[in-house]
């Protein structure tokens, strides 16, 4: 029973690790060709949007707003990602929904 104990104790610890990784991880998704770059953490929050100037001087502001779009999406995919292998490590590969 200890030994369930320890064991529970290490993941809680290795669960609170893994959410500060995941909320100071700055994960980059990028549209046309990195005219527009969207900055989000690990948990999918956004931290900035840049556009390039060449984008932003366009003139095509239903273009800009997909590329916006586009990049958002991009980041938070792979913010989506990260957050999936991390949890994995931690759990051993087994979903437990709730947990993170």
């Amino acid at each position: 029973m200890g030994n369930l104990l320890e064991q529970a104790q290490r993941m809680q610890k290795s669960l609170e690790d893994a959410r500060t990784e995941l909320r100071e991880a700055r994960i980059v998704g990028q549209a046309g060709g990195g005219a527009v770059r969207a900055t989000v953490d690990g948990m999918g929050t956004v931290h900035g949007v840049e556009v390039s100037p060449d984008a932003a001087k366009s003139g095509d502001a239903s273009m800009l707003g997909e590329l916006v779009l586009a990049a958002l999406n991009d980041a938070q995919s792979r913010a989506k990602r990260d957050h999936d292998e991390r949890m994995a490590k931690v759990t051993g590969g087994l979903n437990l929904p709730g947990l993170l």
